[in-house]
C-alpha cells in the first residue's frame, strides 16, 4: 500500500514538474515580449518628442547673423515649419502610427501567452485533484491567485512569504504566484498602451517607460526560486 502511494506521489510530482517546465517556457516567451514592448515604447517616445520639438531658436546673435546672410525662401519656409521638412513630418507620423499598431499587437500576443499560462495552471490543479495529492493548507490562497484575485490573495505579501516556504511538491503554488505577478504586469502594460496618444506629455511618456522597465509587480526572489527548480 505504501509502495503504491509512493508511486502515485512520484507520478504526480513528475507530471507537475513537466507542467512546470512548460509553464516556465511560456514565461520566457513573455519575458522576451516585454523587452520588445519596451523598445517599441521607447521608439514611440522618441518619435513623438521629435515631432513636437520646439521651434528653431533665434535668440542667438550668431544664428541671427547666419540667417540674415542667407535668408532664402527655402530657408524661410524651413524656419517657419519649425525646422522640420514636410517629408520628415509625414514619415514621422507614419512611424508613430506603425509603432502604435505594433504596441497593440503586443497586447494580443501577451494575452495569448497568459491564456496558455492559465491552461497550464488548470492542468497542475487537475493533476493534484485527480491523484488525490496532499493539498496544502494554503490551497485556497493558491486557487485565489490562479483565478486572478490578486488583491485578496497577496494581501500583506502573503504570496511572497508563502513562496519562501515551498517544498518540492508545491510547484502548483509557485506557478499560481508567478501567474498572479505576470497578470498584474500585463494589466499595467495594457493600460500604458491604451493611454498612448499624440497628446501624451513628455512627463507621461517618461513615467510609462520607467514603469515598464522597473516591472514593479515582478518579484526577483520568486523568479530566481522558480528557475532554480528546473536547473
Amino acid at each position: 500500500m505504501e509502495n503504491a502511494e509512493g508511486k502515485l506521489n512520484t507520478e504526480m510530482n513528475d507530471k507537475l514538474f513537466n507542467i512546470f517546465k512548460d509553464f516556465m517556457t511560456r514565461i520566457t516567451e513573455f519575458e522576451e515580449l516585454v523587452d520588445v514592448g519596451s523598445r517599441l515604447l521607447k521608439d514611440f517616445q522618441q518619435e513623438l518628442e521629435f515631432l513636437r520639438r520646439p521651434p528653431f531658436g533665434r535668440t542667438s546673435e550668431l544664428v541671427k547673423n547666419i540667417i540674415n546672410i542667407d535668408e532664402t525662401k527655402r530657408l524661410q519656409s524651413y524656419l517657419e515649419a519649425g525646422c522640420v521638412k514636410t517629408f520628415d513630418g509625414f514619415q514621422n507620423i507614419s512611424k508613430l502610427h506603425s509603432l502604435h499598431v505594433e504596441l497593440h499587437g503586443y497586447t494580443s500576443e501577451g494575452e495569448n501567452i497568459l491564456i496558455q499560462l492559465d491552461e497550464l495552471m488548470k492542468d497542475a490543479i487537475c493533476v493534484l485533484e485527480t491523484t488525490g495529492g496532499n493539498l496544502q493548507p494554503n490551497w485556497d490562497n493558491t486557487l485565489a491567485l490562479a483565478n486572478g484575485a490578486e488583491e485578496e490573495a497577496t494581501k500583506d505579501n502573503e504570496g511572497i512569504a508563502l513562496s519562501r516556504k515551498l517544498e518540492d511538491t508545491d510547484l502548483a503554488v509557485l506557478m499560481a504566484i508567478i501567474l498572479s505577478m505576470f497578470k498584474q504586469e500585463y494589466s499595467m502594460q495594457e493600460k500604458i498602451i491604451s493611454a498612448l496618444s499624440l497628446k501624451s506629455s513628455s512627463e507621461e511618456l517618461e513615467s510609462y517607460s520607467l514603469m515598464w522597465s522597473l516591472r514593479p509587480f515582478i518579484e526577483d526572489d520568486i523568479m530566481h526560486q522558480a528557475w532554480r527548480r528546473i536547473r
